[in-house]
């Protein structure tokens, strides 16, 4: 594990030393828009042709959707306690994100009536990675609060696999309440999503985590189709103290660690005790010792000097996860202002957020939790705005109107007004004979 020393260094120095490499170069981002292209102009055919090339596994059409029938085939074969599982992870999914239903506000202004309403999207396309064994949490997080923002179709993509999508995946999209299911991932999953194809539809917007590649596509695709937030590497930072178990942190270090290239796990403390101990667990417990070159080469820790330290070296990265763990936590956590959840003690750790802690895992990353929040059933919901201005309302606002229109150069917005005000005044005039 790499230590650094921050000192009397600037946090962002510090920062610098942590940022990854992009994993994305010129090359790769003129492939990605190449295979954006290619499903544009061909669907289905391309799909199939890309999937051969980056996933091994040539699709004919008629494979790339997962008939219904077979979710329940797998789900049946699926082991009970793996099933009693994904029950008890949307349940409190769904408990969670009930919650937080935006609702219609209409207030009175004088005799008119203002507003806001919230619409669901028509339909929502969601990106499950694919993984070792496939992200069935991920398939929950995601749909579950759909569902319960109202959105009438929900479909889900997931690259393809030998023997088709885990019994997990198919499982949790029953239990999700997804309408449609296909095997394709990467650039061309996104693709199809935006521009849809024969057999995929198009979307309103398309929500998930994804690699490197899956993320790009989505920032290249979105005006075509709306986005949740850029989700790509997962990142943690632990701020904690000596008063933890070194081993817990190692194991939280190492879990956000195994989620593969980009993914940065960080460990900030004032003490030295607790950075070796946890060197040490990461290199000598048990289960810990298997971990790949890697992955341990992920983690590393930031030693600092005092407690506002680490809140402004946090603040600036801006990460997807902030685990704080420290005697006296309350500070710190009042101090964190970027960070896409905030996990505080020793027995809330980010793995059980990741599946029944009940918020979305889905967060931002990358250092956008500056300006993205974690995805939640809003991210489902269209809002409108309700304007209805009545007689004395009118007159009292038109004015003002009228003159603001001239000022921009907008002669007929004026006119559109004004022609009110003028036709009003002549029928008043004809109503009392004047």
């Amino acid at each position: 594990m790499k230590v650094i020393e921050l000192g009397r260094r600037p946090v962002e120095w510090a920062a610098q030393q942590l940022e990854s490499d992009s994993v994305v170069s010129r090359a790769d981002a003129a492939r990605v828009q190449s295979i954006l292209d290619a499903v544009q102009k061909s669907g289905d055919k391309a799909i199939g042709e890309w999937s051969k090339k980056l996933d091994g596994i040539r699709l004919r059409p008629a494979e790339i959707e997962v008939p219904r029938a077979k979710w329940g085939r797998a789900a049946a074969k699926l082991e009970s306690k793996t099933r009693r599982a994904l029950n008890v992870a949307a349940e409190r999914i769904r408990e969670f994100h009930l919650k937080g239903v935006p609702v219609n506000a209409i207030w009175k202004d004088g005799d008119s009536h203002f507003g806001k309403m919230f619409v669901p999207l028509r339909r929502v396309g969601i990106y499950v990675p694919g993984g070792k064994n496939g992200y069935p949490s991920t398939v929950l997080m995601t749909a579950v609060p759909a569902k319960v923002a109202g959105v009438p179709e929900i479909v889900v993509v997931t690259p393809p696999r030998k023997g088709g999508p885990s019994p997990a995946v198919l499982a949790a999209c029953e239990v999700a309440g997804v309408d449609r299911l296909f095997q394709v991932g990467g650039p061309m999953a996104i693709a199809a999503l935006t521009y849809g194809t024969e057999t995929i539809p198009r979307v309103d917007k398309i929500v998930g985590p994804g690699n490197a590649f899956v993320t790009l596509a989505k920032r290249l695709v979105y005006g075509s189709v709306g986005i949740d937030m850029p989700a790509g590497p997962t990142e943690l930072v632990v701020i904690a103290d000596d008063s933890v178990n070194a081993e817990w942190i190692a194991a939280d270090l190492a879990a956000q660690a195994e989620h593969g290239p980009g993914s940065r796990a960080v460990l900030v403390t004032a003490s030295r005790s607790l950075a070796d101990g946890v060197a040490r667990a990461l290199g000598k417990e048990r289960k810990l010792k298997t971990m790949d070159t890697q992955a341990r080469e992920r983690c590393a820790a930031v030693m600092v000097s005092h407690g506002q330290a680490a809140a402004d070296l946090t603040n600036r990265l801006a990460p997807e996860h902030v685990h704080i763990q420290l005697r006296e936590a309350g500070a710190m956590v009042q101090s964190i202002h970027t960070a896409g959840a905030v996990f505080v003690g020793p027995l809330s750790p980010v793995a059980l957020g990741d599946y029944v802690a009940g918020p979305s895992h889905v967060l931002p990353t990358g250092g956008s939790a500056r300006f993205s929040s974690p995805l939640g059933v809003e991210d489902f919901l269209r809002r409108m705005n309700l304007i209805s201005v009545q007689e004395a309302d009118f007159d009292r606002l038109a004015r003002s109107a009228a003159e603001l229109a001239d000022a921009e150069g907008f002669v007929y917005h004026a006119y559109s007004v004004v022609k009110r005000v003028k036709d009003r005044k002549k029928s008043r005039i004809s109503q009392t004979g004047s």
